[in-house]
C-alpha cells in the first residue's frame, strides 16, 4: 500500500520537473525507501530536497513510518538511462558489453545507440613499426552491460 503511494507521488514529481528523471527506486521491509535521480543538467540539492519533500509532505507519518533518502547516483555510478549519456557527449567512458570492454571518448548519443571514438596503435600496413589510428564504435543501448564515466584527475 505504502509502496503505491510513494510511486504515484514520485510520478507526479518527476512529471512536474520533465527535466530529472529516475534511476532507480527501493523500498526495504522496515519502509527504507531509497530513491536515486539524475537530470539532464545534473543534479543539485535543491532538486534532491524537492522529490523527497513531494513524498515526505504527501504522507500521514502518523498513519506511516518510514525512512527516506533521495540522492543522486554519484560520479562513479554507472550510467543505466539513455538520458544519462547525453549529458557525458565529450567524456570518456568504460563500456563493457557482452562481446567485448571499450574505452572511448562518448561523440555522439542517439535514442537507439551510442558512438565512442579512440585511439589505437596498429602495426603498419606496410613495413615495421605502428601507426596511430582513430577509431570509432556504435554501440546499441541494448548491447550496453555496464557503462562508466572514467574520472580523470
Amino acid at each position: 500500500m505504502l509502496r503505491k503511494i510513494i510511486e504515484t507521488l514520485l510520478n507526479d514529481a518527476l512529471e512536474e520537473r520533465e527535466d530529472l528523471f529516475l534511476i532507480d527506486f527501493s523500498m526495504g521491509a522496515d519502509n527504507a525507501i531509497s530513491v536515486i535521480i539524475d537530470g539532464d543538467e545534473g543534479i543539485t540539492v535543491d532538486d534532491c530536497v524537492f522529490i523527497s519533500r513531494a513524498i515526505e509532505n504527501n504522507i500521514d507519518r502518523e498513519e506511516h513510518d518510514f525512512s527516506l533518502e533521495v540522492a543522486s547516483g554519484g560520479a562513479s555510478a554507472p550510467l543505466v538511462h539513455e538520458r544519462q549519456y547525453k549529458k557525458h557527449i565529450g567524456r570518456d567512458l568504460e563500456i563493457r558489453t557482452k562481446q567485448e570492454q571499450v574505452s572511448g571518448q562518448l561523440t555522439e548519443a542517439t535514442d537507439t545507440y551510442i558512438t565512442l571514438q579512440w585511439k589505437a596503435r596498429e602495426p603498419k600496413p606496410i613495413g615495421k613499426g605502428k601507426v596511430t589510428v582513430q577509431k570509432e564504435a556504435k554501440i546499441a543501448y541494448q548491447d550496453i552491460v555496464e557503462a562508466k564515466v572514467m574520472i580523470k584527475f
